[in-house]
């Protein structure tokens, strides 16, 4: 069980996806509270499933490209959710636009290295960027004023961690390649 447990837990956030999306939809008063228990239980799931891997020596193929796939699935899906039901409006609306082209640009320039065979691996940064986005996502899923203004602000800063991740994970790379012929 230890040895497929981490990828069962990736497997869950990948399932839990279509719950969060759907659970917007529901007009009741409580739907939020689920749409946040949902959303927060997956987001747990992303910190354990690496953390047993690495601490049972199970790591897998499989977990090094799903789990980063679930994570920015889980993420993408819910912020397009929050602006499609209007809990992101106006300016803060580019935020998330930011977000979404750092998390497809820096998947694509993944993609990329692993073709040629280079490994850069996730940063401090890259990881308070998704902290950030999960503080930002679960405060603007709760309706209510004083989430809402946390939320903002929250959106803001994953939006600036986002961007200047990016930058060190493209920092990063262009070494790594021009330290590879």
């Amino acid at each position: 069980m230890r040895k497929i447990f981490p990828n069962l837990l990736t497997i869950f956030r990948v399932l839990a996806i279509p719950a969060v999306v759907s659970s917007f939809y529901l007009d009741y008063l409580w739907a939020q509270y689920l749409t946040l228990v949902i959303f927060v239980t997956a987001a747990i799931t992303d910190f354990f499933d690496g953390y047993l891997a690495r601490m049972w020596g199970v790591q897998s193929k499989f977990g090094r490209i799903f789990d980063p796939a679930a994570d920015k699935l889980i993420v993408l899906s819910t912020l397009v959710m929050l602006v499609y039901t209007g809990k992101v409006s106006g300016l803060s609306v580019i935020l998330v636009v930011a977000i979404v082209c750092r998390e497809v640009l820096v998947s694509c320039m993944r993609e990329f290295l692993v073709a040629a065979n280079i490994s850069v691996p996730v940063s401090d940064m890259g990881k308070l960027k998704t902290f950030i986005q999960i503080l930002a996502i679960s405060t603007l899923i709760l309706d209510c004023e004083f989430t809402a203004c946390i939320g903002e602000i929250c959106l803001f800063l994953a939006a600036a961690t986002a961007v200047y991740s990016m930058y060190l994970y493209t920092r990063d790379a262009m070494t790594k390649i021009g330290n590879n012929p």
